[in-house]
């Protein structure tokens, strides 16, 4: 769908656009868009961001209610705003009045996730150090009278299946870079939680003069590392796109040896790479590529690091 834009003659910023808006609408993955991802009381929220490589403008939605196209509502957060990024029930406000339609996000698909992990006494869930114990019931919880912190157990619940986010980088003939993501965050999250999407330079990062980069995975982890951000700083360097990936990942691997991850780059004169840390359930990571050198859109593999 992103392809089809530029070459019908649109900006690399209607690219991103439509090919996250395209995901939004056929909630790929069940990670993106409307009827995934239920939160701890059930509610379907979105996360979008998207990058203009040539001015540095970005715009982006975090915790999103009752609004479907999020990478569109931030679209129109740079277009008619000089904010950056807008948040919850007030961001569905802006949404309205830029003229998006007030829509249920649950279906029943999502009503389902949700009771199944209510009948597994909310597991997995993301407190830790609170009672009751929430690694066997559910809420809610609350802060213990005397704190006795223990070592954190993480397992990632995700695999090369469900992998959170669809991230977009598109270079533009001229080129000039745009980058955007969109999703629903992770299931079952707290109420009220922001991962690395919606986060200029975690979640995704354009800048003309140097490249563009996209990650995904577990944003809670990856954002502490604003790993796009990162990917271009090394690509500007002249690092080479797939280096300039797995830089960033061994980055964070050093702090979370078992975090579910994977970051795409590209550079201005159309270079791309990827890399992904590899845990049990990833041992390789998919993305596509469309570039004047393919007749069609081209699903590429690399093995984790």
């Amino acid at each position: 769908t992103a392809w089809r834009v530029l070459e019908a003659g649109g900006s690399e910023l209607d690219a991103v656009e439509r090919g996250c808006g395209q995901c939004e609408i056929d909630q790929c993955d069940g990670s993106v868009g409307y009827g995934g991802s239920p939160d701890e009381s059930g509610e379907t929220t979105l996360d979008a961001m998207i990058m203009d490589g040539n001015t540095m403008e970005v715009g982006a939605v975090a915790g999103l209610r009752r609004v479907k196209n999020a990478i569109g509502v931030a679209r129109k957060v740079i277009e008619y705003t000089k904010h950056t990024l807008l948040v919850g029930e007030s961001a569905s406000l802006f949404a309205v009045r830029m003229g998006f339609p007030y829509e249920d996000l649950t279906t029943q698909k999502s009503l389902s996730l949700y009771s199944e992990w209510l009948n597994q006494s909310c597991q997995p869930n993301y407190w830790k150090n609170v009672v009751p114990d929430s690694s066997k019931s559910c809420g809610p919880y609350k802060r213990p009278e005397e704190v006795t912190y223990k070592e954190e157990q993480t397992s990632s619940q995700r695999s090369v299946q469900n992998h959170d986010t669809i991230g977009m980088v598109v270079i533009g003939a001229s080129g000039t870079v745009a980058s955007g993501t969109s999703t629903n965050g992770a299931i079952h999250k707290i109420p009220g939680r922001v991962g690395d999407s919606p986060i200029a330079g975690a979640g995704s990062y354009a800048d003309s003069t140097a490249g563009g980069a996209a990650a995904t995975g577990d944003g809670d982890i990856m954002m502490r590392f604003l790993p796009s951000y990162q990917a271009v700083e090394y690509m500007r360097m002249g690092t080479d796109p797939t280096v300039a990936c797995q830089k960033v990942i061994a980055r964070i691997r050093k702090y979370a040896p078992k975090f579910f991850g994977a970051v795409i780059c590209a550079n201005t004169t159309g270079s791309y790479g990827a890399a992904c840390n590899k845990i049990p359930g990833l041992t390789q990571f998919h993305f596509m590529v469309s570039s004047p050198l393919l007749s069609q859109p081209t699903e590429q593999v690399v093995d984790c690091i």
